[in-house]
C-alpha cells in the first residue's frame, strides 16, 4: 500500500489495548510497496512533454519513475499499461543496470549507470524535453549528468509522474517538479553541488529533522488539541472530552454546529476509539481502527456525512465479507483518503475537506475567530486561527504562547502589504496561487515571497521560487536580487540571478541604474563570477564607479573624473570608498589599450585615488615589459567572454558577421554562407526566382530581390530574417542594407532581434526614413541604447509601412544585408 506514515498524540495502547504500543519514531517519507505506484496530485509538468522531477530515494534496487499523459492507479504497473508512457528504472537487475522503457518496451539497458544506495537516501533527477530523457545524481537538476537518451519519435504528451517500485519497498522524499526549458538547462548547470556522505547517525538526525519540519505545518498538529478549539465532543460512558474545531469539521461534513457559541456534542453511545478514528481521518487523511469497530465508524461517518470515509468503510467491509472472513477484533485496518479523490476540490494537502466550502467560509466569515487589521488603512480580513496556524509556525506561536493574540480575536499587521497578504490568505484556504500573482515577475510576487518567508508558509515560498526561476531575465535580476539577498532560503535564485547578471553585464549595467542598489556582497559576487561576460574592461570600471557613487543616472569614468576636480574621494564615494579600493582590483587594466591607460594616468582619478593610480601604472608596465609582481594572476588574463568585435568600417565592407560566417569564421576563403549552411535566410513570402535567400548575403548586386507580404495578426507583414545559428549570438551595434534595382524604397521598418525566432525586440525603429532614395544604394545605421548590448541569434528587417511604390507597396525590395557588433 502507498502511504504516508503519520504521528498521533494519542498512544496506541490507549486506543488498542490488545496490541503492543507501536514505535513513536516513524519516518516521514513516501513509502511505495512492491509492485505499486504513487501518483501525488502535485507531481505534474506545467508543460506537457517538458519538465524535470528531482527527488531523494532510499532503495535496494529498482527506483522506478513513470511519466504518463494521465494519472494512473495505485496498483498501476507500467508493464500492463496500453497508453503511451516513459518508464525510467534506476538500479534495475538487482541494482546493476539503468533501464528506460517506452510503452513497455526496453529501449535502454545500460550497465552500472546511476545505481541506488541501500544505506541512505540519495538524490536523483530526471528531465524530459521533447523526447530527450536526461538522468543524473545530486540535489540540483542538470548537474552530474549520468545518462541521456533521445527518443526519435518523442512522446510530447507525458505530464503526470508516478513513483513506483518493483519487488522491494522504495522510499521517496523531497520530490519537486521543475521546468526544463533550454534557458533553465543552462542556469541549473552552474549551481554548485556538494554530495554528502551521511553516516548512520547523520541520516537518523536528518530524518528526525525532516519529521520535525513536516510536523510543523498541517492540521494534524491540532488533532484533539485544546489549542484554538471552539467545540468539543463528550464521548462514551466515561464522558471523555475531546476537542475539535468547527471550521474543520464543517468543511468536511455536516455536523450542524453553531457559528456563534462554543458548544459540546454528546455521544454517549460512541467509544473514544471510533471518534478518534473519525477525527484523525479528517485532520490527517489517514487513520487506523479495529475491524470490529468498522461498522460503528461507518455509522458515525454517515451521521455527519463524511462520505469519503463512509465509502472507504463500505469497501473494506465488502472485501472482508467477499473473502468469507470473520471480523477480527484484534486486527487493525489502515484507512487512507483515496488519492483519486485528491482533485481540485480537496484541501491542499490531501485531506477529506471540501475546498469550496473552506473558501466560502473565508469569504463569509462564518466560524471566524480572528479579525486581521492589515496595512496602514486597517483593512479588516476575517479569518480562522486554525487555518493560519496549520500553515504557519509563527502564527501558531502567536496564537498559543500566551501573547495577547492568544486570547484576543484581533491581530494588527501594520507593516504588511495588503494585496500580497490577501493572496497569501487565499492560498492558505485553496492551496493555489492567484493568477494576478503568477503573471511574470512583479512587485506583488516579490512581496508574496517575503511574506511567505516571514510567516514560514513553506509551500507558498516554493511556488513563488518556481515562478521566479521560470521568469528570470536580464531585465528582472536587479529588482529580484534587491529583495532575495536577505532571504537565506532563496540562495539558489540569488546565485542564478548573479549568473544571469554576469552573463549580460553590459546590458544590466547600461539598461538601468538599478544595479547601484544591490548590496555589496551581490555586486562583489557578480564582479568575481567566472561567467562574467563583457565587451570591454572599461565597462567594468564604469559600473564600479557608478555603484560606489550610488549614482542616479548613467555615466562613464570621464564624468566621475570631472566630479573629482572639485571634490575628494571621501565626499564622492562616502561609505563605499573602501569597497571602491577593493573592487578596482577586479578590473583587468592590462586588457585596456595603452592610449586609454595613458589618459587614466593623467586624470584626477589617478591623482586622488592611490589604488587606481597604482593599478594603472602596473598595467602600463606590464604592457611595455610584460613584467608583473603577480605573474599568472587573473588580472592579466582574458575573461571567458568569447565575443569577437566585428566593426563597421564602410558600406559593403568585409567586416560583418555574415561575411565572417562565409569564411567559416575566419578559417578559409569566402563561400556564400547560405550555401555552406552557416546561416539561414528566410522571407515572408515563399522562395522563388525573385525571393532567393542566398542573394541577401551575396557579394554580387541583384536587380530584383523581393520579400512579399503575408497576413500576420490581421495586418500586412513583409520581412527578411537571418538565423546566425544555434551556437552563435550577436550584440548588434550597426547594420547595412542595399536597395535592389527597383524604386520601391522602404520608409517605415524595424530592425529586430530574437533569441527564439518568435519573441522579437526592436533594435532600431525607422519612421519616415528618407535615407534610401536610389536603386542599388547602400545605407547603414548604428544601433544605440541598451538593446545594442543584448545578444540575439535571429535578426529581421520588418516593414511597418508601405514603400514608395504604389503598385506593390508591401514588397520589401532589399538585395543585401550585413550586421556588425560583438559576435560569439
Amino acid at each position: 500500500m502507498v502511504h504516508y506514515q503519520q504521528y498521533s498524540e494519542v498512544s496506541k495502547e490507549e486506543l488498542f489495548p490488545q496490541r503492543e504500543m507501536m514505535e513513536k519514531k516513524q519516518k516521514k517519507f513516501l513509502t511505495v510497496a512492491p509492485f505499486e505506484c504513487a501518483w501525488p496530485n502535485d507531481l505534474r509538468f506545467r508543460e506537457a512533454g517538458r519538465g524535470c522531477v528531482a527527488f531523494d530515494a532510499f532503495a535496494h534496487n529498482d527506483v522506478t519513475v513513470v511519466f504518463r499523459e494521465q494519472v494512473g492507479s495505485q496498483h498501476y504497473h507500467y508493464k500492463r499499461d496500453n497508453c503511451p508512457h516513459y518508464t525510467v528504472i534506476i538500479g534495475s537487475h538487482r541494482n546493476k543496470r539503468l533501464k528506460i522503457e517506452v510503452d513497455g518496451k526496453t529501449v535502454v539497458d545500460a550497465a552500472g549507470v546511476g545505481l541506488c544506495c541501500s544505506s541512505a537516501f540519495q538524490s536523483y533527477w530526471i528531465s524530459i524535453y521533447d523526447g530527450l530523457i536526461s538522468i543524473g545524481k545530486g540535489r540540483y537538476p542538470f548537474q552530474n549528468l549520468c545518462f541521456q537518451w533521445l527518443d526519435s519519435n518523442p512522446n510530447c504528451t507525458v505530464q503526470y509522474i508516478g513513483l513506483s517500485s518493483w519487488d522491494k519497498h522504495v522510499g521517496y522524499r523531497n520530490v519537486n517538479v521543475l521546468p526544463a526549458t533550454p534557458n533553465h538547462l543552462s542556469l541549473w548547470k552552474h549551481v554548485d553541488f556538494v554530495e554528502h556522505d551521511f553516516g548512520e547517525d547523520d541520516l537518523e538526525q536528518e530524518l528526525e529533522d525532516g519529521i520535525a519540519n513536516y510536523e510543523s505545518w498541517g492540521l494534524g498538529k491540532f488533532l484533539e488539541n485544546w489549542e484554538l478549539s471552539d467545540m468539543f465532543f463528550i464521548v462514551g460512558k466515561e464522558e471523555r472530552a475531546v476537542p475539535a474545531h468547527k471550521l474543520v469539521l464543517e468543511a468536511c461534513g455536516d455536523f450542524c454546529l453553531s457559528s456563534s457559541v462554543e458548544e459540546a456534542v454528546h455521544l454517549p453511545d460512541i467509544s473514544y476509539s471510533v471518534l478518534h478514528a473519525l477525527l484523525q481521518y479528517i485532520y490527517t487523511g489517514h487513520t487506523q481502527i479495529l475491524e470490529s469497530d468498522l461498522c460503528s465508524l461507518k455509522s458515525l461517518s454517515l451521521q455527519y456525512k463524511v462520505m469519503s470515509l463512509v465509502r472507504q468503510c463500505e469497501e473494506i467491509l465488502e472485501r472482508i465479507m467477499s473473502n468469507k472472513q470473520l471480523v477480527d477484533s484484534t486486527q487493525l485496518v489502515d484507512i487512507f483518503y483515496p488519492s483519486w479523490l485528491q482533485c481540485s476540490k480537496t484541501f491542499p494537502y490531501g485531506l477529506p475537506i471540501d475546498r469550496e466550502r473552506l473558501e466560502r467560509f473565508l469569504s463569509t466569515g462564518e466560524y471566524s475567530d480572528l479579525d486581521l487589521y492589515v496595512g496602514v488603512h486597517d483593512i479588516v480580513l476575517r479569518s480562522h486561527k486554525v487555518i493560519l496556524g496549520s500553515w504557519s509556525t509563527p502564527f501558531t506561536k502567536m496564537f498559543t504562547n500566551g501573547m495577547r493574540e492568544s486570547v484576543s480575536s484581533v491581530v494588527c499587521l501594520k507593516d504588511v502589504p495588503l494585496e500580497a497578504f490577501k493572496i497569501m490568505l487565499e492560498f492558505m484556504y485553496s492551496g493555489e496561487l492567484n493568477k494576478e500573482a503568477t503573471e511574470g515577475i512583479n512587485t506583488l510576487l516579490l512581496q508574496l515571497l517575503l511574506l511567505a518567508d516571514e510567516f514560514g508558509v513553506t509551500l507558498l515560498h516554493q511556488e513563488c521560487c518556481k515562478i521566479l526561476l521560470e521568469c528570470l531575465s536580464e531585465d528582472s535580476v536587479c529588482p529580484i536580487l534587491q529583495v532575495i539577498s536577505s532571504i537565506p532560503s532563496c540562495k539558489l535564485i540569488e546565485e542564478t540571478c548573479e549568473r544571469i547578471f554576469s552573463m549580460h553585464f553590459d546590458y544590466c549595467t547600461t539598461a538601468s541604474i538599478d544595479f547601484v542598489m544591490l548590496d555589496e556582497s551581490s555586486f562583489s559576487n557578480i564582479l568575481q563570477h567566472t561567467d562574467l561576460t563583457v565587451t570591454s574592461e572599461e565597462r567594468v570600471l564604469n559600473a564600479i564607479f557608478l555603484w560606489c557613487l550610488q549614482a542616479r543616472e548613467l555615466c562613464g569614468w570621464e564624468a566621475v573624473n570631472e566630479l573629482m576636480v572639485n571634490s575628494t574621494p571621501e565626499m564622492l564615494f562616502g561609505e563605499r570608498l573602501e569597497s571602491l579600493n577593493e573592487f578596482l582590483h577586479l578590473v583587468r587594466f592590462s586588457l585596456l589599450s595603452p592610449d586609454l591607460l595613458n589618459k587614466f594616468e593623467q586624470s584626477c582619478l589617478s591623482q586622488q585615488i592611490p589604488t587606481f593610480d597604482h593599478l594603472v601604472k602596473e598595467a602600463l608596465r606590464f604592457l611595455e615589459f610584460e613584467v608583473t609582481d603577480f605573474q599568472g594572476s587573473q588580472r592579466y588574463q582574458h575573461r571567458k567572454s568569447s565575443f569577437k568585435e566585428l566593426l563597421y568600417i564602410c558600406d559593403g565592407d568585409s567586416n560583418g558577421v555574415l561575411y565572417f560566417a562565409g569564411t567559416s569564421y575566419g578559417k578559409h576563403q569566402w563561400v556564400n554562407p547560405v550555401l555552406s549552411k552557416r546561416v539561414i535566410i528566410a522571407a515572408s513570402s515563399p522562395i522563388s526566382r525573385c525571393t532567393d535567400p542566398k542573394v541577401l548575403v551575396s557579394r554580387n548586386f541583384q536587380g530584383t530581390s523581393v520579400a512579399g507580404p503575408q497576413m500576420e495578426g490581421g495586418r500586412n507583414a513583409s520581412w527578411w530574417m537571418v538565423d546566425i545559428g544555434p551556437d552563435h549570438q550577436l550584440m548588434c551595434n550597426y547594420y547595412t542594407l542595399r536597395q535592389d534595382g527597383s524604386r520601391a524604397f522602404i520608409r517605415r521598418w524595424n530592425l529586430q532581434g530574437s533569441l527564439d525566432g518568435k519573441n522579437w525586440t526592436n533594435l532600431r525603429v525607422h519612421e519616415n526614413d528618407q535615407t534610401i532614395c536610389k536603386p542599388g544604394q547602400f545605407a547603414s545605421w548604428p544601433i544605440t541604447g541598451s538593446n545594442a548590448l543584448l545578444p540575439f541569434r535571429f535578426f529581421r528587417v520588418l516593414m511597418t509601412g508601405p514603400t514608395t511604390d504604389d503598385t506593390n507597396p508591401w514588397n520589401c525590395c532589399i538585395c543585401f544585408l550585413e550586421l556588425y557588433g560583438y559576435f560569439r
